[in-house]
This record gives structure tokens, C-alpha cells and sequence, in this order.
């Protein structure tokens, strides 16, 4: 029985697992990135973690180790084109750590891992086509199509937080205006529930936060019981329900499942979404409906979806 290793590359720690080919865990370990120390030095640690994961197993057991990285990835020849929290530019990650550990590696987006994590053993391993949306400090995800990881010319496409879905909107980081990102990211989101209470002195969300506290979850917590909070949280789904219709009406999933910290909000957050979206999509939700689900993997999304860069579908 074949092994495999995942690594989930953070800014300031390594996530790695060893799992079986039906995602059974048989070890799992974490270790400081090292960012700091050069790229050089981040290649030892994910190396010795690699190690740590295999001890005990000769490298006929294992197929190889896949790695999720953040960044602009060239998985085909296993280069960070550009990773800025990592500080590496046009760097040969896969064979570095593949000269340290003697194994085969396969790098590809963090992002993409996480999507291929979720359909391969998460919330969308029933379907065949499935999107990950993650709503996060950014908005980030990945496709599959056909059980098989969509990552566009030169590993470079599945950028779905840079999707606009507002002509002349709020100016994002790459950029352009009106990104998916500036709209249903966690940061959006706060921006709103700020500005909202600043218009609202005598909402209750003022009850238990500030200006300085309040976050994603502030809107949410409050709009069964405050306007201005339920506002908040209508005018976040209009959005998002924009972005994932424009999915949608893109590549017809069987499912889109919606991860990061504003997914924890569950039913509430994917049932009116899911409405929404009916709506919005072109010729209706009757036939090939997109369903909304919750991402179920959390931090492990990543690592087990880089060792599944080494699974057959």
C-alpha cells in the first residue's frame, strides 16, 4: 500500500501529513517555515519534515510528496515563479527539496491544494466538478474538473478573488477595481460592519464591540436583531452570490464549497446564499443545479490536498 506526503506551506509554519490513498492519517506534524533564514533554509525544513513524516518506511512505500505553496506556481516544472510572503522569486523549490529528501515532489498552489484537499477526501469528494471559494483575509480557491485540479496556461489561471464584480469598485492590491476579493473577503466585510456602525451610533453591535475589534463575525452576530447589521449581512451576500453565480454560469459545477473563516458561520451563511444564487444563475437552478456547500477539511484542506498530487482519480 502506497503512502503519500503533503505539505501545506505557510508564512510561519509547515503543515505536513502522511495519509493513505483513502486520506487515513497515519502521521502528522508541523515545524517553523523559516522564512527568515532564506529560501534555502525553508527547503531543509520542509525536508526535514518530509523525513520525520517517512521515518519508519522506506522510500518504496512512499509515491512522493506533494507541497502547496503560496504564490504564482509553475507545478509543471516545480518553480515559485513569485511567492512574497515566502521572499522567493523564480525559485526551483521541487528540486531542491526533492534533492534532500530523494523522493519525487510536485509543488502546486495553495490554494488549488486546498480545492483539490476538499474534492479529493472534503465536502467534495461526491462530485466530479466542484469549486473552492475561500473567503478569507483575501478570497482565494481552486477547480476541479473532471476530478482533476484546473490550473489554466502556466499553472498561472483559477484566480477567483481577482474576478471583478463591480465596474469602477473599490481598488484592489493587484490593482484593478472592484474584485471579488474587495467584496466578500473577511476584510471587505469588516470594512463594511465599520463603516456601518459609524453611520449607526445607536446599533447594537455597538454593545459588544468597536471600531477596532470588530470583525467578519460582528454583522452576522448581530443581524437577527439589529438593521444595520442585517443590512451588512444582505449587502455580503448579494455579493457573494454575484461571484459564485459568475462561477457558475463559468464552469457549472455540481458544487462550490465556501471555506475560510466566514464558511464557519454554516447554514446561515450558505442557505440564503444558496437562494441567491438560484436566482442568479443563467437558466435557472432546475436543470444542473450548483449546489452551496460548506468547505469540511479546515486547516487540513492544504495538506492533504498536496498529497493527492500523487493520486490517480
Amino acid at each position: 500500500m502506497l503512502l503519500y506526503v503533503g505539505i501545506d506551506i505557510g508564512g510561519t509554519a509547515l503543515k505536513g501529513v502522511l495519509c493513505d490513498a483513502d486520506g487515513k492519517v497515519l502521521k502528522e506534524a508541523q515545524t517553523p517555515t523559516g522564512v527568515n533564514d532564506g529560501n534555502l533554509a525553508v527547503c531543509d525544513n520542509i525536508a526535514q519534515l518530509i523525513n520525520n513524516l517517512t521515518c519508519g518506511f522506506g522510500s518504496e512505500d512512499i509515491a512522493g510528496a506533494g507541497i502547496g505553496c503560496p504564490g504564482i506556481i509553475d507545478s509543471e516544472n516545480g518553480r515559485v515563479v513569485f511567492a512574497a510572503n515566502l521572499n522567493m522569486t523564480d525559485f526551483p523549490l521541487a528540486d531542491e527539496v526533492k534533492a534532500r529528501v530523494n523522493l519525487p515532489v510536485k509543488i502546486t498552489n495553495d490554494a488549488n491544494a486546498a480545492a483539490l484537499g476538499e474534492a479529493r477526501f472534503g465536502a467534495g469528494k461526491e462530485y466530479s466538478d466542484s469549486i473552492l471559494v475561500t473567503l478569507g483575509t483575501g478570497v482565494g480557491g481552486g477547480i476541479i474538473i473532471g476530478g482533476k485540479l484546473f490550473e489554466g496556461n502556466k499553472s498561472a489561471g483559477a484566480e477567483i478573488g481577482h474576478m471583478v464584480i463591480e465596474r469602477y469598485g473599490e481598488m484592489c492590491n493587484c490593482g484593478r477595481r472592484g474584485c471579488f476579493e474587495q467584496y466578500c473577503s473577511a476584510r471587505a466585510l469588516t470594512r463594511k460592519t465599520k463603516k456601518a456602525m459609524t453611520e449607526n451610533p445607536s446599533s447594537l453591535m455597538w454593545s459588544e464591540y468597536t471600531l477596532e475589534n470588530c470583525s467578519g463575525r460582528t454583522a452576522f452576530q448581530f443581524a437577527d436583531c439589529d438593521l444595520a447589521a442585517r443590512e451588512v449581512v444582505q449587502w455580503y451576500m448579494e455579493y457573494l452570490a454575484v461571484g459564485l453565480a459568475n462561477l457558475a454560469n463559468i464552469f457549472r459545477p455540481q458544487a462550490i464549497l465556501l471555506g475560510g473563516g466566514i464558511s464557519g458561520e454554516g447554514e446561515r451563511l450558505t442557505v440564503p446564499v444558496q437562494q441567491l444564487l438560484n436566482k442568479k444563475i443563467f437558466g435557472g437552478a432546475g436543470y444542473a443545479p450548483v449546489k452551496v456547500l460548506c468547505a469540511s477539511l479546515g486547516n487540513r484542506a492544504g495538506s492533504f490536498g498536496a498529497a493527492a498530487l500523487f493520486m490517480n482519480k
